[in-house]
C-alpha cells in the first residue's frame, strides 16, 4: 500500500511542477502547461528544462539523482529526431547508442520513439515501457538531451529522441 501512495504522490508532484511552466493558450488568457502543449506543429520544440523537470521528479521518487540538461546531448538528440523525421521512421536505439559511444559519450542510454504529440504522452508511454523506463531511470546517468522533430506528412507527426549519459569524459 505504501508503494501505491508514493507513486500517487510522485504523479501529483510531477503534475504540479510541470504546471508551473506554461505558455499562453489562445486569447482567452488561459494557460496550457508545457507538458500538454502539442509538438505536432512546424515551429514546435520540446522544452528541455520542463521535460527534464518531469523526468527528474520521477527519478527522485525512484531514489535517483537528477539529470542536468546538456547542450551537446541536446544537439545529438536533435540530429537523431530530425533524421527520423526526414526518413519517416523510428531509428534503432542500439545504432544510436553505438554512434554516441563512438563519439565518446559515456554510458549512453537512448529512447527513440514516434507518435507522441506532447511531453506528457511521451513521458507516460516511456514510463509504461520497461525498455524506455530503464533509460529514464538509468542509474549511471548524470545528464540528458531531449528533442523532437515534426514531420507533417508522416503518420507519426512527431519524432522523439531522449539521450541519458554519464559524466562528460574529458
Amino acid at each position: 500500500m505504501a508503494g501505491i501512495v508514493e507513486r500517487l504522490c510522485a504523479l501529483a508532484l510531477t503534475a504540479m511542477a510541470a504546471a508551473c511552466a506554461s505558455e499562453p493558450r489562445g486569447s482567452g488568457g488561459r494557460q496550457t502547461p508545457l507538458f500538454y502543449a502539442s509538438l505536432a506543429a512546424p515551429a514546435a520544440q520540446v522544452d528541455a528544462q520542463s521535460a527534464a523537470g518531469m523526468i527528474n521528479l520521477y527519478r527522485r521518487n525512484n531514489g535517483l539523482p537528477p539529470l542536468a540538461v546538456d547542450p551537446a546531448l541536446e544537439r545529438a538528440a536533435g540530429a537523431a529526431a530530425a533524421d527520423m523525421a526526414a526518413h519517416d521512421k523510428p531509428a534503432s536505439a542500439e545504432a544510436l547508442k553505438r554512434k554516441l559511444s563512438a563519439a565518446g559519450v559515456a554510458a549512453p542510454a537512448v529512447n527513440v520513439s514516434a507518435g507522441y504529440h506532447t511531453v506528457a504522452e511521451a513521458f507516460s508511454g516511456w514510463r509504461e515501457s520497461p525498455v524506455h523506463n530503464r533509460t529514464m531511470l538509468d542509474g549511471a546517468g548524470t545528464r540528458l538531451g531531449i528533442a523532437t522533430a515534426y514531420a507533417p506528412g508522416s503518420k507519426y507527426k512527431v519524432y522523439w529522441a531522449l539521450i541519458v549519459a554519464g559524466p562528460e569524459q574529458r
